[in-house]
C-alpha cells in the first residue's frame, strides 16, 4: 500500500482548513453603494440599532458625506467602526474647471484604474455626467475613453459615489445626471441600476428619474432591456452617423448592421415609456457632416419622436486631424433637418480648454504616468 493511501475500514481524515483571520474577511461595500438594506445589515452586525440605517443612508446620499469622521449626527464610537470596516470607491486626484464653468474631475479607483466624472452647468441646471466603465468597447473614433478598449465594469459604488463627489464640490445637489461619460452603459446595466435607484431613493437624493438620461451606442435589445426595468429615466442614443457605412467607420466597435435598428428601438422606446428618445450626433467636418448625411437623417427620425442633439466636436489630442465643421455649416446641417421634420437642437462646444473629450484627461495621464 503506498504510504499516501487511507487503510481499508478507516475513515479519510478531513481536510484542514486554516482558519480565515478577520483582516481575510471580505471588504464590506464602500458606504456610497449602500442601499437601507445593505446598511440595516452592515449595522446589525456591527452590534448597532437598525434605525441608525437611515441616518447613514441620509448623510452619505443626500449631503454627499463619505468620511465617517465627518458624520456628527453619529455617536462618535460607531463613527470610529465605519471608517474602519469601510472606505470609499474613488479618491479624487484632479480637478479642471474651463473658462465656461465646466469641470473635470479624474478618480483613482482601489486597484488604480482611473475614471472621470464631468459638471456641466449651464443657466440654472448643473449636469453631472458619470462614468460606467473603465475604458469602453464601443471605440467612437473621436473619444479617448476607447483607445485602451474596455478594461473593466465599474461597480454600483463606484458608479454612485461620482455623483456623491460633484455634490460635494457643488454644494448643493445638482439638477440633472446623464450615463454619457466613459464606458457604454447599457453593458453594465446591472451595475447603472443600482446606482439609479440610490439616486432616486426618497430618503436620499431624491432625484426624479426624468432627470437622469441613460446614453447608448451599442445594440437595440440593450435598450429593450432599459424599457423592461421601468425606471422612468430617458434615453439618448450615440449614433454618430445616419447610416451603417458611415457608422463602421466613426464607431467601430458598435455591431454592424444597427443604425436603423438602434432608431427602431428608440421608437419603442417612446411609444412605451411615453417620453421622446434623443439621438447624439458629433459632428464631424467632411466625416458626417455633408447634406446627404442630414437627408439620411432626418428620414431616419421623422416623426418618431426622436430628438437629435447636434454637437460640435471637442478637439482629441489621440486624433488630431479631426476637426468640428464651422459655425455656419453646423448651422445648416440643423437648418435642413429641421426642414425635414426632424426636431433638433445645435449644442455648443463645453470644456474644450480642460481635454473635455471623454475619457481623454483619464488617458493622457495615464500615458502620461507610463
Amino acid at each position: 500500500m503506498a504510504a499516501h493511501e487511507t487503510p481499508p475500514g478507516v475513515p479519510p481524515e478531513p481536510a484542514r482548513t486554516e482558519p480565515v483571520s478577520s483582516d481575510q474577511q471580505p471588504p464590506i461595500p464602500p458606504l456610497a453603494g449602500l442601499d437601507l438594506e445593505g446598511l440595516r445589515d452592515l449595522l446589525v452586525g456591527l452590534g448597532e440599532p437598525a434605525y441608525r440605517a437611515k441616518q447613514v443612508f441620509q448623510v452619505v446620499q443626500n449631503h454627499g458625506v463619505l468620511d465617517p469622521h465627518r458624520m456628527t449626527a453619529l455617536p462618535i464610537a460607531l463613527r470610529e467602526r465605519l471608517a474602519a470596516a469601510t472606505s470609499p470607491a474613488l479618491s479624487p486626484i484632479e480637478i479642471q474647471t474651463s473658462s465656461d464653468g465646466t469641470t473635470k474631475f479624474l478618480f483613482a479607483l482601489a486597484d488604480g484604474k482611473r475614471v472621470e466624472t464631468v459638471l456641466i452647468p449651464e443657466g440654472d441646471r448643473n449636469t453631472v455626467c458619470v462614468s460606467t466603465q473603465v475604458g469602453c468597447p464601443i471605440r467612437c473614433v473621436f473619444c479617448a475613453s476607447g483607445v485602451e478598449g474596455l478594461i473593466r465594469n465599474l461597480s454600483t459604488a463606484e458608479i454612485a459615489e461620482q455623483m456623491l463627489h460633484v455634490r460635494a464640490h457643488l454644494g448643493e445637489r445638482p439638477t440633472h445626471i446623464v450615463a454619457m461619460g466613459m464606458g457604454e452603459p447599457l453593458l453594465n446595466l446591472p451595475a447603472l441600476t443600482g446606482a439609479i435607484r440610490l439616486w432616486v431613493e426618497h430618503d436620499g437624493l431624491g432625484f426624479s428619474p426624468r432627470r437622469i438620461t441613460v446614453s447608448t451606442a451599442g445594440t437595440p435589445s440593450k435598450v429593450d432591456q432599459l424599457i423592461e426595468l421601468q425606471l422612468g429615466v430617458n434615453l439618448a442614443i450615440s449614433l454618430h452617423a445616419p447610416n451603417d457605412e458611415t457608422r463602421a467607420r466613426l464607431v467601430p466597435g458598435s455591431p454592424a448592421g444597427r443604425t436603423a435598428g438602434l432608431i427602431e428601438a428608440g421608437a419603442r422606446f417612446a411609444r412605451e415609456t411615453g417620453r421622446d428618445a434623443t439621438v447624439e450626433y458629433v459632428l464631424i467636418a467632411g466625416e458626417n457632416d455633408h447634406p446627404e448625411h442630414a437627408e439620411d437623417l432626418a428620414r431616419l427620425v421623422a416623426g418618431r419622436h426622436i430628438h437629435v442633439n447636434l454637437i460640435p466636436l471637442n478637439p482629441v489630442s489621440h486624433q488630431p486631424e479631426l476637426r468640428a465643421p464651422s459655425s455656419l455649416a453646423a448651422q445648416g446641417f440643423a437648418r435642413r433637418l429641421h426642414e425635414r421634420g426632424a426636431t433638433v437642437t445645435l449644442r455648443r462646444q463645453r470644456g474644450d480648454d480642460i481635454a473635455a473629450a471623454c475619457g481623454q484627461l483619464a488617458l493622457e495621464r495615464s500615458v502620461g504616468e507610463a
